[in-house]
């Protein structure tokens, strides 16, 4: 099928129909895949926002994601799944990279003093605000649980992002993966098990 745009109406073409116009040609239309992209920038990042809320360079990881995205547009097969696709690309961005970090990053101790320029500072201050170490204890079990997604099989980690981070139903998920809802319902199951196993010091707490 061949498509064609004027000026006069491009910011009416449906997102299916501007996924095709990218998909022509060698290389997807830069003018094109720049209304696609702000079409959907705000979904690529409330994403990021939800895996790594605490990452202060989620906007170098949505770049990826669009420039992955930009790469690969042609293989995808069926245009009106373009959300799906790029979720897709999206988590196993964030889990590749937390993959890379997990392998450079010191462990964080929740016993020692918090050093500063002028001396050390015991974490235990009164405070009507959740003190220091409540607050690392949480931070630190997100960062527990997003290390531990990522041992996951990589559909597995799909799927319990899809349905935990994105909320998605098993209808919706099934659809995005190709897979039938009872595949989808066992994979969450069996994801959940896992990561009860990884996690049973924190939420035994």
């Amino acid at each position: 099928m061949t498509y064609s745009l004027s000026w006069s109406t491009v910011t009416e073409v449906p997102s299916t129909d501007l996924v095709c116009l990218c998909q022509q040609g060698m290389s997807p239309n830069k003018v094109h895949f720049a209304r696609l992209m702000r079409r959907y920038q705000g979904h690529v990042d409330q994403l990021l926002y939800k895996l790594a809320p605490d990452w202060n360079d989620r906007a170098d990881l949505a770049q990826e994601v669009w420039l992955r995205v930009y790469r690969h547009i042609k293989n995808l097969q069926e245009p009106e799944k373009f959300v799906g696709w790029v979720s897709r690309i999206t988590t196993n961005l964030f889990y590749d990279e937390l993959r890379k970090r997990k392998r450079h990053q010191a462990p964080i101790s929740l016993d020692a003093p918090l050093r500063l320029g002028d001396g050390d500072l015991e974490w235990d201050l009164p405070s009507e605000q959740p003190n220091p170490v409540e607050h690392l204890s949480r931070q630190e079990f997100y960062e527990q649980l997003h290390r531990a997604i990522a041992t996951l099989p990589r559909s597995f980690q799909e799927t319990i992002t899809l349905r935990e981070v994105e909320g998605l139903s098993y209808e919706e998920i099934a659809d995005i993966t190709g897979v039938s809802i009872g595949t989808v319902k066992s994979r969450i199951a069996r994801a959940r098990m896992k990561l009860q196993t990884q996690l049973k010091s924190y939420l035994g707490s």
